[in-house]
């Protein structure tokens, strides 16, 4: 990628190729010195992360340039189509913090894709094929040898507009017919090679009911579509370069049709294509997520193990996290598998700033200090967010009988251990220093697992107190009081998949060893993927805080609040943890 400096922007950042081009197509006048752009969904699932990335691009250059973007959604395909996907798709675009000019479907011009297809079976630049679909595609010839023209290809103007009505009429059967642009079958991109316009599907709009039974295909709607919305720019990913002369020669033609054809390169969308978003151990397709969904692998579209925007909301990440990501990998001409821990990087340091530190106990075991009055409790104050003092403070209790993390503890300690052991002082964040007894550490079961450690404290060493400052070897642990804690679940979530790059192992088993759908998935899913663990404790604090709060459970990671809990039965979802843990494993 060649990147420019930008004179118009004060901090003389490199930018991409893609921005640089706003900026140069403004400077020039180009589209009257306007910018606006469109984000074009097809509503037949949830959106994934790779169209964040879009998104993001797509709203943010428009808003950055003081253009405008739309939303339109690419509904030419009804068998999959669904209000449900429309409705998620507007959530996820609000929540990433973006806001659209105007809402559009491509049905909105149906009419006029309709007519102007008309227009061109007049001019002789379209007819109506009645071969199958298998003969077409021979005819197409391959990279190294031309297509050979149709039977139908020749056939008088007013038998195609006879037959293209006959199309739309509910009575021909889907397949037997298809209106193809004449162009030139002996073109080397063989996307010119004929190209089909429009198809017999019979079956009702979500929006226009039954008045359509024939539609539009895809390269026939989008660049229309972008021209009659007045979009300046329209950015895609990079499958999309062999369709861009095709795109520009529909849009010349509609030009032609509409009789706009003064200062033709200077007024029409301009489509530019720049990378997809590929992540190591995620799979993003919908024909994928979707197969996920209904087979029951995963617990819905919103399931935080899903690369769904819905998926990452509810597991805790952030939408500025997420857009400083795509700012961290930014957008070129290359396709890349970019690393999940570059991303995680880019979620912890947004969390960093908003999350609310609490204290949660995973794997809990009792600790007792036997000098602290029994039946006494007192309350210490917490700071809510080190990272943002108006997030505040909140109040903790403290007690003769705690819980802390099983794996804090060693009653014959390695020799590196800096935690509670017979002997070894520790501090208790917010609160006193303890030290573990040394003649009785402990009490276990008849399996020999540890049921409660024994400790005093230091009365003079509350957190606030002068004594607060005596230095010891021992860390810093995390507690809750067993007094006042709530019973919690706890949802740990692991990579769904056991392959860097599943994307690759899908086809390979697809295509070598004929294995599809959900037999290829399961057989590429992580065993591993998700722990529920019933047993935690958290404190009180935590457990009354609303749905997809952001939380820093103390030494262990970033979690959030699910949806599922109740202030009876709390449940958080880790986000991710507090160091990198993708490159290691």
């Amino acid at each position: 990628m060649t990147e420019k400096i930008s004179t118009e922007t004060e901090e003389k950042k490199p930018v991409s190729f893609v921005e640089q081009k706003v900026i140069d197509d403004l400077a020039a006048g180009k589209n009257g010195g306007r910018l606006q752009t469109r984000f074009p969904p097809e509503p037949n699932g949830y959106l994934h992360i790779g169209h964040a990335k879009a998104i993001a691009i797509d709203f943010g250059l428009a808003e950055k340039y003081g253009g405008e973007c739309n939303l339109r959604f690419d509904d030419t395909n009804p068998v999959k189509e669904d209000t449900e996907f429309i409705e998620n798709i507007e959530n996820d675009i609000k929540w990433l913090g973006f806001k659209w000019a105007h809402v559009y479907y491509a049905s909105d011009y149906f009419q006029q894709l309709w007519d102007f297809a008309v227009w061109l079976i007049k001019q002789g630049r379209a007819y109506v094929d009645e071969q199958s679909a298998e003969l077409i595609a021979q005819q197409k010839g391959t990279t190294t040898s031309p297509g050979t023209n149709s039977p139908f290809r020749d056939r008088p103007v007013e038998e195609n507009l006879k037959l293209f009505e006959f199309m739309n009429s509910g009575e021909c059967e889907p397949g037997k017919m298809v209106l193809r642009a004449k162009i030139d079958m002996t073109h080397p991109n063989m996307l010119f090679r004929d190209p089909l316009i429009y198809r017999v599907l019979n079956i009702p709009h979500v929006k226009t009911g039954t008045k359509w039974n024939a539609y539009p295909m895809y390269d026939f709607t989008h660049g229309q579509c972008d021209y009659l919305e007045g979009v300046t720019h329209s950015w895609c990913t990079l499958e999309f370069v062999e369709h861009r002369p095709l795109y520009d020669l529909f849009v010349t033609w509609m030009k032609e049709w509409r009789g706009e054809t003064d200062n033709i390169e200077d007024n029409r969308p301009r489509q530019t294509e720049f990378n997809k978003l590929n992540l190591n151990y995620i799979l993003l397709s919908k024909r994928n997520l979707r197969t996920l969904v209904s087979e029951g692998l995963v617990n819905g579209w919103d399931d935080p193990r899903m690369p769904t925007i819905c998926g990452f909301r509810r597991r805790g990440y952030s939408p500025e996290g997420i857009k400083k990501f795509m700012e961290k990998i930014g957008y070129t001409k290359i396709d890349a598998l970019n690393d999940m821990a570059l991303f995680e990087s880019a979620l912890r340091d947004d969390l960093n700033t908003r999350a609310l530190r609490v204290s949660a106990v995973l794997d809990p075991v009792k600790v007792v200090i036997t000098n602290y009055p029994e039946g006494q409790t007192e309350m210490l104050t917490a700071v809510n967010n080190p990272e943002n003092e108006a997030d505040g403070t909140h109040e903790i209790e403290f007690s003769r009988e705690l819980w802390i993390e099983r794996d804090d503890f060693q009653e014959e300690a390695e020799k590196k251990f800096m935690r509670l052991a017979p002997g070894k002082e520790v501090r208790l964040k917010n609160a006193y220093i303890i030290k573990c007894d040394e003649e009785h550490p402990c009490d276990k079961d008849a399996e020999g697992r540890v049921t409660t450690i024994y400790c005093t404290y230091d009365p003079e060493t509350r957190s606030g107190l002068p004594g607060a400052n005596r230095k010891i070897k021992g860390k810093t642990l995390h507690w809750v009081s067993c007094h006042n804690a709530i019973r919690a679940e706890v949802r740990l979530y692991e990579r769904l998949w056991k392959m860097e790059n599943p994307r690759d192992k899908l086809k390979r088993l697809e295509d070598e060893e004929g294995i599809k759908g959900a037999d290829a998935l399961r057989l590429m899913m992580n065993p591993d993927n998700l722990h529920i663990l019933t047993g935690c404790y958290i404190e009180p604090f935590a457990a009354g805080l609303p749905a997809l709060s952001y939380l820093q459970f103390q030494r262990i990671g970033y979690f959030n609040v699910d949806p599922d809990s109740t202030a009876e039965h709390p449940v958080f979802n880790k986000t991710v943890g507090l160091k990198d843990t993708w490159t290691k494993k």
